[in-house]
């Protein structure tokens, strides 16, 4: 699939040399998602515009993993080995991954993939907001907030769904894995990152729509994350994350009939 790139990368594209390209660090993100009335919904946020990457696009939660996602905790559902397995990758990377998409998710949304035990999540964190601030500042550990709550991280609320590694060009790369979870029952959406300007519910099928039309922005991961997820049910996300074979992609620049178009190609999921 064939992507166009706008005129600001064309002109940085013909001074590009592969040789300097920035080394990824891991990140991990999760696509939330609801049923509503018009379908299944997503919850996106935009980044302010002036953020140094990915500015003005519609996002999932998510971020950077950071050293104390390593952290020794308790939690319920696949094993490290079985996520390593899905995403290619050693386990302690893959429990890292794990632990940064929960706590980017909660650090941002509010939304905590997290219980008491294996059989129950958490309800409204609102009064959790005080933790989120904290674990922000890095004034605390995810496994430390856990630990004091009484808490158990619940893996088995997530599905991995596919792993995308940023364009060479970008001065900021990104490794990243994306998963996918259902809204817990109970649960909303708290205040949102100060990292964007603008945060919804969005029914898939209504802004994918926008997005053909140039009328909101993506980065062509969410994209195709959201056209994928549009056909599903929220109840069946897990299922059809089980069913996945990942890989990575990591889209290339290409030129076409004189002009840099970004050259992306879809998960093998059958």
């Amino acid at each position: 699939m064939l992507v166009p790139v706008p005129a600001r990368m064309q002109e940085r594209l013909k001074d590009f040399d592969p040789e300097t390209a920035v080394t990824p660090k891991d990140a991990a993100t999760i696509a939330v998602v609801r049923d509503g009335e018009d379908g299944i919904e997503a919850f996106l946020m935009r980044r302010h515009s002036a953020m140094a990457f990915a500015a003005g696009m519609y996002v999932f939660p998510g971020g950077g993993v950071q050293d104390d996602d390593g952290e020794p905790m308790t939690w319920v559902g696949p094993a490290p080995e079985v996520w390593a397995e899905r995403f290619h990758c050693e386990p302690d990377r893959a429990a890292r991954l794990v632990v940064a998409a929960v706590r980017e998710t909660f650090e941002e949304t509010g939304v905590l993939l997290a219980g008491p035990d294996e059989h129950s999540v958490v309800g409204d964190t609102t009064d959790l907001a005080w933790a989120r601030e904290d674990l922000e500042a890095k004034k605390m550990s995810f496994a430390r907030f856990l630990a004091d709550q009484g808490l158990v991280l619940r893996a088995d609320l997530l599905g991995a769904w596919a792993h995308w590694i940023t364009p060479a060009l970008e001065p900021r790369r990104y490794d990243t894995r994306f998963f996918v979870a259902a809204l817990p029952a109970g649960q909303r959406i708290g205040t949102v990152s100060t990292e964007a300007d603008k945060s919804l519910w969005a029914p898939l099928s209504e802004v994918l729509a926008l997005v053909d039309a140039k009328q909101a922005a993506m980065m062509p991961p969410t994209a195709v994350t959201c056209r994928e997820l549009s056909t599903l049910a929220a109840t069946e996300v897990l299922d059809a994350a089980a069913e996945r074979r990942i890989r990575a992609i990591e889209p290339h620049f290409v030129r076409k009939d004189g002009e840099w178009w970004l050259e992306t190609e879809r998960e093998e999921h059958l």
